[in-house]
């Protein structure tokens, strides 16, 4: 993983923030905030970004590639520009549920897990946003099982 360079790319990052459905309810000094709280990060193909059974490093949005969620070894969804992963076993206090590996290039938003919880409370809309795609990941899941 690499870390995001200098915060000159911050109003870039505001833009590209304004674009993507979970910001999308917030104005422009809140996204210029949202664009310095979170880092960039780049992952090579194949990287596991997140592993099941280890501690949850934290909040992810990604902005461009894809990833697919692979649970006990089974591949189970894929992830594109725009969603999000990782808020349920931080929320929950728990290891994660599935590897999360990027099907090629990767490049994400990265908030650290102990940051999450002041984050969704200073950004209620944004919370609702992650409502909405949990509720949303729920009813999916519960149409599989039929």
């Amino acid at each position: 993983m690499q870390e995001r360079g200098p915060s000159g790319q911050a109003g870039e990052l505001r833009d590209e923030l304004a674009r993507l459905s979970l910001f999308a309810d917030l104005e422009g000094a809140q996204l210029e905030a949202v664009a310095h709280i979170f880092e960039e990060a780049w992952y090579a193909a194949g990287t596991r970004v997140v592993r099941q059974g280890f501690a949850g490093s934290g909040f992810y949005v990604i902005l461009d590639g894809e990833v697919n969620v692979v649970v006990d070894g089974q591949p189970r969804a894929r992830l594109v520009r725009g969603d999000f992963f990782g808020e349920a076993a931080i929320l929950l206090g728990e290891s994660p549920i599935a590897d999360i590996v990027a099907d090629g290039p990767l490049r994400v938003l990265h908030l650290a897990g102990q940051d999450l919880r002041s984050f969704l409370l200073a950004y209620p809309r944004v919370t609702y946003r992650v409502l909405v795609d949990q509720t949303r990941r729920l009813r999916n899941a519960n149409q599989w099982r039929r």
